[in-house]
């Protein structure tokens, strides 16, 4: 593959984080533009709380992929979206929160400990969303001179537990139709597995120079 196709120039870069950022912002225009129009269905709240929801799974996976897709295209531009990509897995992930918080629940903090120790998706799920808080505080470039690149990288190695405990919160919610969840476990599955790959050639490498 010849450097011109591995390789995206720096404009170019710029309008394809433009178009990903509108279609990463669409879902949430959708749903204030369904709720504007009152066509959430007879249960508002559980639709938004299942959109934001599944939105911050959706990124999270694409986030899992960027490494994934590339090392298998050697498209090394790839890596520039995962920082945007994570950053809207956090932010759907807090909407999805903040729904339950204000709209479910209404701030009644007696009822929301009671359920985050006793419903275990909603534990994990709360979970996740805490791991991500430091995640995104330190997605910056500064945080990661601050922290080293070794630190910065075992630091952000939680999304893998946090994209797992994502698909098993969003399983254990469904409880019947799983076949949703069962989509998104075979993507984390695909893309730990290529990773897994990719680091053993790699040390295999090492170890013969």
């Amino acid at each position: 593959m010849t450097d011109c196709c591995k390789r995206l120039s720096e404009p170019a870069l710029a309008r394809l984080k433009i178009g990903i950022f509108l279609l990463a912002l669409w879902p949430l225009v959708k749903l204030i533009m369904r709720g504007y129009l009152d066509d959430l269905g007879a249960n508002p709240i559980e639709k938004i709380l299942r959109n934001t929801g599944f939105w911050t799974l959706t990124f999270l996976t694409l986030t899992m992929a960027v490494t994934p897709l590339r090392q298998l295209t050697q498209r090394v531009w790839l890596g520039r979206l995962r920082r945007m990509l994570g950053l809207f897995a956090f932010f759907y992930g807090v909407l999805h929160f903040s729904t339950y918080l204000i709209l479910d629940q209404f701030f009644d903090w007696p009822n929301i400990l009671n359920d985050i120790s006793k419903r275990p998706y909603i534990t994990v799920g709360f979970s996740a969303l805490v791991l991500m808080i430091p995640l995104a505080v330190t997605s910056t470039d500064a945080m990661l001179k601050r922290l080293g690149g070794k630190r910065w990288r075992n630091l952000h190695r939680l999304v893998y537990l946090i994209t797992a405990a994502g698909v098993f919160h969003f399983w254990w919610l469904v409880k019947k139709d799983i076949s949703q969840p069962l989509i998104f476990a075979a993507l984390l599955t695909i893309s730990l597995t290529i990773r897994a790959v990719y680091v053993r050639k790699s040390r295999g490498k090492s170890a013969v120079h």
